[in-house]
């Protein structure tokens, strides 16, 4: 079973790797993962209380920290006035030690370090009894009480007074990340107006019913997904799609939830459950995406797992290894304790989650749901995308037809009704186009012996006659054009085209495509001349048609081995779904997408609209950036210090700075990618 559970007062993104490492030790326990952005841990396991397993686990790295269910709700401020409060206790008692002599002076000082300690000191021997292992705190604790022993007594406290000061910045920045991150994707609605009669109930939208009526009021949140039974308005769909543009809405047309109702006041017949509700499916989408974890996130993780050791024998040998070069014993334990505090690895454990977490909310309010960092990641190293045409490049939704019949003993409204009979059984999007242009809704229960058959077209029966419907190859028809055949008893009877237009923004996004580099590809089961008007018009680099599904998946695993970076696959049909699995990266159309081809792919398109994709691909290109440079600049500042320290010439006030100073300006510089514009 999977499990998810909230997380308190985890402000140490080194203590988010350790405990999901010990959770992953754990023999209870098959997967595990602790999401420091959302401060969420998912876990999958067999045990009978889950919550108790995890929160011993995590009480063994992290005494402060706090597992709850995702209902409970936690309130932490006391804990935060208390170390604030702490920390000017301290800070006074230092300024009395340092203003008195003798014993009172030291008794002072004493009073100080140990109210400025309290939090880091406990902590470190907490961890050390529950888990035998070390962290940041112990490095601090070890620097601070080095410092006073070594007769460096106002240097130390100044050490553990500007960390704690971090500390607490950090909190806070940490914090305030995270409710950017949580801002932008709270589209989870709280109450449904429910319609029981003459009486209007207000309630929790899980509990609402397919069938219901409820009613959403001018300004309010559509809570469920459903179909306009009353009324029109607009609709800002912002929250789903990035788009600012209102939509239109009257009655007969399907409503998504996390819209915003902006005009007048519309009733809504229930077409899904709140669990299956596309505000619901996004929240999931979002919520599973810290368990697909980048390249990156797992290097940083699995060097976590070394770095503190690697750290206290290298502190070691500085301090007793210098003293054989002519240093006194004293100089070398200072150059150690700079060491230990220079070392602590918090800023490179927080820039790598948090950022990747910032680029999947950033996605995210633009109408983008990225499945994993780790697809968020390979974004930025496509040069190839692969477009499917119907339904992707083309709006898939022809408004006009041209229909031809071939057998004179057939009306045009029997022909019509042989074509919708068939289509009505099949979700192709060739399908849903006839249904379209037809306008049509007719029974099919005197439909027989249906077949579809993939990439081709469907034959039934029907009042003792043998109908096929689909392309010139599969009805033997004498022409090769792109029309849909109709075959009626072994004779080709009609032929249909349906005029299909090119999306608004493909030719600009396939264009923007160019100018990243992007190489573009369009593959399509239509015949070359057809096929090959729609490339001229888009811009599209290479064109392949009169393809099938299985033509379509060959091809694709072509030009994916004989890529040297990354293939992305855009598609929307159920026909798509292997293609999609097949890329490195799979990219779908959410609103007319069918359920397979959502679930076969990596990355999710709200609004079906292709500019969307070069959009995500520069979210994708900016969050490794902002990456890149937090590590080059963590690593660069820490490397740095290291080195002076160990030569003598940086002191503990350098290495709080590259420590906790560096920590701070990496989340600072993290923020921009929500800024973005």
């Amino acid at each position: 079973m999977k499990y998810k559970f909230k997380l308190s007062s985890l402000d140490c993104a080194g203590c988010a790797l350790e405990i999901e490492k010990k959770l992953n030790e754990n023999d209870e326990i098959d997967y595990a993962s602790v999401n420091f952005s959302k401060l969420m841990i998912t876990v999958t396991t067999k045990t009978q209380n889950p919550k108790k397993l995890v929160s011993d686990i995590v009480k063994k790295v992290e005494p402060e920290s706090k597992v709850m269910d995702l209902n409970e709700s936690y309130e932490n401020k006391g804990k935060f006035k208390f170390h604030i409060i702490r920390l000017l206790v301290g800070i006074i008692f230092m300024i009395i030690g340092m203003c008195q002599k003798g014993i009172l002076s030291k008794v002072f000082i004493v009073l100080s370090y140990v109210t400025l300690l309290y939090r880091t000191f406990t902590n470190a021997i907490k961890l050390l009894f529950k888990s035998k292992t070390v962290n940041e705190n112990m490095l601090v604790t070890i620097s601070c009480v080095g410092a006073y022993l070594t007769g460096n007594t106002h240097e130390g406290l100044m050490v553990i007074i500007l960390y704690e000061i971090g500390k607490i910045l950090e909190e806070v920045a940490v914090n305030n990340s995270r409710r950017s991150i949580s801002d932008l994707m709270d589209i989870k609605p709280e109450v449904a107006n429910l319609k029981k009669g003459d009486e209007i109930l207000t309630v929790d939208p899980k509990d609402v019913k397919i069938g219901d009526v409820i009613i959403v009021k001018k300004g309010d949140e559509i809570p469920l997904d459903g179909i306009i039974i009353k009324g029109s308005s607009k609709l800002n769909t912002a929250a789903l799609t990035g788009e600012s543009d209102l939509k239109s809405v009257n009655k007969g047309d399907k409503v998504l939830s996390g819209s915003i109702n902006t005009l007048s006041v519309i009733e809504i017949k229930v077409e899904s459950l709140y669990e299956d509700s596309t505000v619901s499916k996004i929240l999931e989408l979002t919520e599973n995406a810290s368990d697909r974890k980048a390249k990156c996130e797992n290097f940083v993780s699995k060097a976590a797992k070394v770095y503190t050791p690697i750290i206290m024998i290298l502190a070691l040998l500085i301090a007793f290894i210098l003293p054989l070069f002519g240093l006194s014993f004293k100089v070398s334990i200072y150059r150690a304790l700079v060491f230990l505090v220079v070392s602590c690895p918090c800023a490179i454990a927080i820039s790598v989650p948090l950022g990747y977490f910032s680029g999947i909310g950033k996605a995210s309010k633009e109408g983008i749901l990225v499945k994993g960092s780790d697809y968020l990641e390979l974004l930025s190293s496509v040069n190839k995308i692969v477009f499917d045409k119907t339904g992707t490049i083309t709006t898939g939704i022809s408004n006009d037809y041209k229909l031809e019949i071939l057998d004179d003993k057939y009306k045009e409204k029997d022909i019509i009704n042989y074509y919708v009979k068939g289509e009505a059984l099949s979700n192709h999007p060739l399908a849903k186009s006839v249904l379209n242009v037809f306008n049509k809704k007719v029974s099919t229960k005197d439909v027989l012996n249906y077949k579809e058959t993939a990439g081709k077209g469907i034959s039934y029966e029907i009042d003792g006659k043998k109908i096929k419907i689909g392309s010139s190859s599969f009805v033997n028809a004498s022409d090769k054009d792109s029309y849909i055949y109709l075959k009626i008893d072994g004779k080709v009877a009609a032929k249909l085209k349906l005029i299909d237009d090119i999306k608004k923004d493909s030719i600009s996004a396939i264009l923007e495509l160019k100018k990243q580099n992007i190489k573009t590809f369009m593959f399509t089961g239509d015949k070359k001349k057809s096929a090959e008007a729609v490339a001229k018009k888009t811009g599209v680099d290479e064109v392949f048609y009169e393809m099938l599904p299985d033509d379509k998946y060959k091809k694709l695993d072509k030009i994916i081995k004989e890529n040297d970076k990354k293939t992305a696959f855009v598609g929307d049909g159920i026909n798509d779904a292997p293609s999609l699995a097949l890329s490195d990266v799979g990219i779908s159309m959410g609103m007319r997408g069918s359920a397979s081809a959502i679930e076969a792919s990596d990355v999710v398109i709200m609004n079906d609209s292709l500019s969307k994709i070069p959009e995500a691909i520069k979210i994708s290109k900016f969050t490794k950036k902002i990456i890149k440079q937090n590590l080059i600049f963590a690593i660069g500042v820490k490397v740095l210090v290291l080195v002076l320290g160990a030569i003598g010439v940086a002191n503990m006030w350098q290495a709080v700075f590259a420590d906790t100073g560096v920590t701070l300006l990496t989340i600072l510089n993290t923020t921009r990618i929500l800024r973005k514009r």
